[in-house]
């Protein structure tokens, strides 16, 4: 929205500022407003994951932890629990109802990236970048 009003503005500094510098000036302040706003607006985000993050309650630092073991169980139940049952099943002759699956095109995407977010992670604290 911010971005849709910059074009009109700055048009307007042609008729009501004369100083060519300070028309100028003016034009790159408000250029630079919508980025200077998106930048706050984002280093407040992070300042609230860090205090999630930082906070001793279940329920408010660790909701990133659980999601992590409930897509690290269905990968085991999928790909390893699962076909070991039915193989064993299948082995002793007894019939077994049809087992639960997963929709494991919604949770990879989910998997992936908080591993791709734990490798980052990683390295940046083998490189001696993480925050202590």
């Amino acid at each position: 929205m911010l971005q849709a009003l910059i074009g009109p503005v700055a048009g307007l500094l042609d008729k009501f500022v004369e100083d060519k510098d300070q028309k100028n000036a003016l034009a790159h302040e408000i250029a630079t407003m919508a980025e200077r706003q998106a930048h706050e607006s984002v280093m407040a985000q992070i300042e609230v994951n860090k205090a999630e993050a930082a906070s001793a309650s279940l329920f408010k630092g660790g909701w990133r932890p659980a999601v992590g073991w409930v897509c690290a169980m269905a990968l085991f139940y999928h790909f390893i629990l699962q076909p070991v049952l039915l193989f064993g099943v299948a082995v002793a002759g007894v019939a077994i109802p049809a087992l639960p699956q997963f929709d494991m095109a919604s949770l990879m995407p989910i998997l992936l990236g908080m591993l791709g977010l734990g490798g980052l992670r990683t390295v940046e604290k083998i490189k001696g970048k993480a925050a202590k």
